[in-house]
């Protein structure tokens, strides 16, 4: 019991000199041992990786979950160490919906198919979501919260504990100069003092550094994690687009269904856009199509492929063709492709030994 009042009042001495110290200092009249600029340039450039860290995960937060009531229970659920439960998306309920008023109205009425093919599509593009949101919780939000409860926390600590160690460097200094000023005999033991804290200084003031500069490391690894989330961004909104695009040809078959007739805006699948790629393509003198529907098919195997424009193309998912003037594709295979006069930006002519026919663009990858 005597051992812990005397460390308890020793530790508080220690606070009192920490304390006094940092007064003076803020009022002016005590000196203050500085930072070199490159360990200030650190401090400051961790500073700002933390503040922007936690902004992005935030908004990164709201776009995958918008509802903020759901992000509450979400976040509650992890602090607590539980699973999230599963949660309905808004496009599957808007698809259970649907369903339901088909189920109601007339399945077989016009109105009731194109529910139940809209409810379809819909589903889709739920689970699409779905696993958007967690391939992006996985690759981009775990990591940057990793490093805000854990990396950031130990420099947190090391920080302020080179602080403690500067206010005690800072007050031995004080002490050693007013014992000189007196000329009095403790001079001897302030001096040993203020070595041992310089020593202490020295030591903790390079433990954060070599922390510091791990931030470097840091920001190669959020930049890593920010490729795998621009990577399933792009993967979830591509499969959007073709889920859409897929029911818009399927609504385009039912015998009087209105099907508007704005184009649908191509989104971009790789590094060069293939629309753009496709409305600046080199073209060949044809007049498949304007040719009638019933001769588009002859007219496509009559055009020969233009002696330079061709480009190779990946195809990226499998595309089953509506009728005989388009080109079923296997995913992964490579076709040749080029524009005609006249044709939607959205399709090319694709050709794979001797088949041709049209194919549409968003389901490529243009290579060369």
């Amino acid at each position: 019991m005597d051992f812990n009042m005397k460390k308890l009042a020793s530790d508080a001495g220690i606070f009192f000199t920490r304390a006094v110290q940092f007064t003076e200092e803020k009022f002016g009249q005590a000196e203050k041992t500085e930072l070199d600029a490159h360990f200030e340039n650190l401090l400051a450039r961790a500073d700002s990786t933390k503040n922007w860290t936690e902004k992005i995960l935030r908004q990164t937060e709201v776009l995958l979950q918008p509802n903020p009531s759901a992000r509450v229970e979400e976040f509650l659920y992890e602090k607590l160490d539980r699973k999230v439960p599963s949660r309905v998306t808004n496009g599957e309920l808007l698809a259970q919906y649907m369903a339901e008023a088909a189920s109601e109205l007339g399945p077989t009425t016009p109105y009731g198919k194109t529910l139940i093919k809209v409810s379809e599509a819909e589903k889709r593009l739920g689970a699409a979501e779905r696993d958007f949101i967690h391939t992006a919780s996985v690759s981009f939000l775990t990591p940057l919260r990793n490093f805000l409860e854990g990396d950031w926390k130990t420099i947190s600590k090391e920080r302020r504990l080179l602080q403690n160690r500067r206010l005690d460097l800072d007050a031995c200094k004080a002490r050693l100069k007013r014992a000189k000023a007196a000329e009095a005999k403790a001079t001897v033991g302030a001096e040993q003092e203020l070595r041992v804290a310089q020593t202490e200084f020295d030591r903790q003031a390079e433990v954060t550094r070599l922390l510091l500069e791990g931030i470097s490391s840091t920001h190669v690894n959020h930049l890593r994690c920010l490729h795998e989330f621009v990577k399933s961004q792009t993967t979830y909104y591509a499969q959007c687009y073709r889920h859409m695009l897929d029911l818009q040809k399927q609504l385009g078959r039912f015998p009087g269904t209105f099907v508007g007739t704005t184009e649908p805006a191509s989104p971009p699948l790789s590094s060069t856009s293939p629309t753009t790629t496709a409305a600046t393509m080199p073209v060949v003198p044809s007049v498949a199509s304007l040719a009638p529907p019933g001769e588009a098919s002859l007219c496509l195997e009559e055009v020969a492929p233009p002696a330079s424009g061709t480009r190779k193309a990946r195809v990226l998912y499998d595309y089953e063709a509506a009728d005989s003037s388009e080109l079923a594709l296997l995913a992964d295979e490579l076709i040749t492709v080029y524009s005609l006069p006249g044709m939607d930006p959205d399709w090319l002519i694709g050709e794979r030994g001797n088949k041709k026919g049209k194919v549409p663009v968003t389901y490529l990858e243009l290579l060369s």
